[in-house]
């Protein structure tokens, strides 16, 4: 009998240090009413970002990144526990059927097939079955916030004219670009060395997109593993604030012609090629109208879903542990 005890406690000494970190891993990040959100949640949240500052930056600077980082995305999960609170108190649900139709939306918009797609959502560590759970949420988070805040958006005619007169003011000598890339796909979060020989790579089709008679339009349906790969790689005209800033600050520093190194975005490295310019001038205000309403819209939905957000978090016990 004393043995059997003195074994037992042998074994519980030995699963302590295992149990200590356990805790520590899980530890709360913070607490929304009643749901706790998790410290490992949090860091599985924030893992692909964390991954990128760690590229970008070193010392000091990526210390206080990844600091922001860490706290723009508790502030996110903060704020999905406060409406999912409030769908499970409205009760709201979303059919298989919704989710069927937004993931094939997804599926065209991104050219996927099936196996695609699943490959993409392989990259960041789900499962299929996991990534429609997350659309699910995400399209009743969307519902419940479109109803919130879309019967109180009104743009005037006075709006539509001002900002009219700031595109008019602001636009009126800049130009756009016509861009053809080659993209080597890599996830934000792959491990290091996966993410230098994709760069190798990216780097040998530049060296190989200069050479003399070379066409980059064939050089990209055999080399480029991007959706547009089909097309030469072409993504047509585009002007200022259309793309992700990585690329679209290369875009523009690009002369007509010229080939750029690899830059870096979430979707991976990209060769860029510029084709052409074009000055772009101003449309009469009767052609871009529905683009202005929309705009407009978009920007009175981000500010009133903020005072929404802000609603419930005063409303709501949010106790931050970190």
């Amino acid at each position: 009998m004393r043995r059997s005890s003195q074994a037992g406690l042998a074994g519980a000494l030995l699963l302590l240090p295992l149990l200590v970190r356990a805790e520590l891993v899980d530890r709360v990040a913070a607490v929304v009413n009643n749901d706790i959100i998790t410290l490992s949640e949090l860091q599985k949240r924030a893992a692909p970002e964390i991954t990128r500052v760690a590229q970008e930056s070193s010392g000091t600077e990526r210390s206080q990144k990844q600091s922001l980082v860490m706290k723009k995305a508790l502030d996110a999960m903060i704020d999905e526990k406060l409406v999912d609170s409030e769908l499970r108190e409205l009760k709201v649900s979303i059919g298989d059927k919704e989710v069927d139709a937004a993931v094939e939306e997804v599926k065209k918009s991104y050219n996927l097939t099936d196996e695609q797609l699943s490959l993409a959502v392989a990259k960041e560590g789900l499962t299929l079955t996991e990534y429609r759970e997350q659309m699910r949420k995400q399209i009743a988070r969307y519902k419940l916030i479109n109803e919130k805040v879309r019967k109180n958006i009104k743009v005037s005619e006075a709006d539509v004219k001002s900002e009219y007169d700031r595109m008019m003011r602001s636009e009126g000598e800049d130009y756009e670009v016509h861009i053809r890339h080659i993209l080597i796909a890599v996830s934000r979060s792959a491990p290091q060395p996966q993410v230098e020989e994709a760069r190798r790579k990216a780097t040998a089709i530049a060296v190989e997109a200069r050479q003399p008679g070379v066409d980059f339009a064939e050089l990209a349906k055999k080399r480029s593993e991007g959706s547009s790969s089909s097309d030469g790689g072409d993504l047509g005209f585009f002007k200022r604030g259309t793309m992700v800033p990585e690329f679209e600050k290369v875009a523009f520093s690009l002369k007509t012609g010229e080939v750029s190194d690899p830059v870096r975005t979430q979707f991976g490295w990209h060769v860029l090629k510029l084709e052409e310019i074009r000055k772009l001038g101003m449309k009469p205000l009767a052609e871009v109208r529905p683009e202005i309403e929309e705009r407009l819209r978009r920007q009175q939905a981000e500010r009133l879903t903020t005072q929404y957000m802000e609603t419930l978090r005063n409303a709501a016990v949010v106790e931050k542990k970190m």
